[in-house]
């Protein structure tokens, strides 16, 4: 079978730069690749009813899932630097459709959350792509380029509750793992045909080097291990929320169904579109005041969140303020680091994402916990923690970076 011809990229720091068309598919690329984690969140109260689970078994749908995302980062990503991404991402793709079909089949929780978890490995081809882009662009656009496909990807995972909730509530909860498989199956096809062929690699490194240098980065850059805290505290306060509102918005007084409660998804989608804004903060060099800025967002989200314990008024408020601090905080960090070591960006943004699904995995379950024995008020307290913790490192003077 004929391969279709592909142009070569132009590594960052050139002149030439990324086009529009490719961003963009990067940018959806990595939302449909991101939002299979999330299908699952506005569903747990209903997947708890079916298989008698309780609000802390169900929440380890999601949990497993991020932990298998973590996985992914801390053993596929860096390959990242050596392998062929063009052609290694198409075939993550494929895995992760099938995976889901074995969701949408699952007979029992344990079977589900077995297969969340693997399918949370495979979906790491979003923070494949995320470098990716940020290898192409030239130095004065990249990191405007971060943010649209920061945009993309945030859109995905946002708008993956309201896509579920919708589908659920028409055909059953079994059938948005079936749409999901049947969209991570045709992102495979698009990407084999339309991303760029790589350039030969400078640096023939084995696995086990790569590996090697990848701890070797963390220990050398402060900045690094920094930003990759200040990602993780910022994730941990966004799990906190989104793993217990369904079962919040499901109890009285509000008593909504999925389909609504999947709506709530389209007001954090709105709070994605500052993504692009923050990298272009990033551009300026204003990153450092940004980030405290986004950092004391999230904290302060959970005041308005905790009224919204009786007001969905309080808690669409509250879900912008929380949405545009973390994915601003997101899109700053980033945009930091791909600076650091340039010809090692894959290694650097996997210690970074590790880090960041660390502390999403232990944000859902912390989430779950505080909400099954302390409800909404539990939840609430330990998300202001969270982000107030933020705040302090995001505070914190930066420090230099040895090369």
């Amino acid at each position: 079978m004929p391969q279709t011809a592909r142009p070569t990229p132009t590594v960052g720091g050139g002149s030439s730069q990324i086009s529009r068309k490719l961003v963009l598919t990067l940018a959806a690329a990595t939302g449909i690749a991101a939002a299979n984690l999330y299908y699952a969140q506005p569903l747990l109260h209903t997947i708890a009813k079916r298989f008698g689970a309780t609000v802390g078994e169900a929440g380890l749908i999601v949990t497993a899932s991020q932990i298998g995302y973590a996985l992914g980062l801390a053993l596929l990503v860096p390959a990242g630097d050596l392998l062929d991404r063009p052609r290694l991402a198409p075939r993550l793709l494929l895995g992760a459709a099938a995976l889901l079909a074995c969701a949408a089949a699952a007979p029992n929780l344990g079977a589900l959350i077995a297969a969340m978890a693997l399918v949370g490995v495979c979906v790491v081809v979003a923070q494949i792509l995320v470098p990716f882009a940020a290898e192409l662009a030239s130095d004065g656009q990249r990191g405007t380029v971060v943010g649209t496909v920061m945009t993309g990807l945030l859109l995905g995972i946002l708008l993956a509750r309201t896509v579920a909730g919708l589908v659920a509530s028409l055909a059953g909860w079994r059938t948005v793992f079936v749409v999901a498989a049947v969209l991570t199956s045709a992102l495979a096809l698009v990407l084999r045909t339309q991303l760029p062929e790589e350039r030969p690699r400078a640096d023939d490194l084995s696995y086990r080097e790569i590996m090697r240098s990848t701890v070797a980065l963390a220990r050398s850059q402060p900045e690094l291990r920094r930003s990759a805290v200040l990602g993780s505290l910022g994730f941990a306060s966004f799990s906190v929320f989104w793993t217990t509102v369904a079962f919040l918005l499901s109890s009285a007084p509000f008593g909504y169904g999925d389909s609504r409660i999947g709506l709530l998804g389209l007001v954090g989608a709105a709070g994605a579109l500052c993504a692009t804004l923050a990298g272009r903060l990033a551009d300026r060099g204003h990153t450092a005041i940004g980030r405290v800025i986004a950092a004391g967002s999230i904290g302060g989200s959970f005041s308005v969140l905790w009224l919204g314990r009786s007001s969905i008024i309080a808690i669409v408020v509250g879900v912008l303020i929380l949405d545009i601090g973390v994915q601003g905080l997101q899109v700053l960090n980033q945009s930091t680091i791909y600076e650091l070591v340039p010809g090692a960006r894959s290694r650097i943004n996997a210690v970074y994402m590790t880090s960041y699904f660390v502390g999403g995995a232990l944000g859902s379950a912390g989430g779950a916990f505080a909400y099954e024995h302390g409800a909404w008020r539990s939840v609430c307290i330990l998300g202001a923690a969270l982000g107030g913790a933020a705040v302090l490192v995001a505070s914190l003077r930066r420090s230099a970076t040895r090369p």
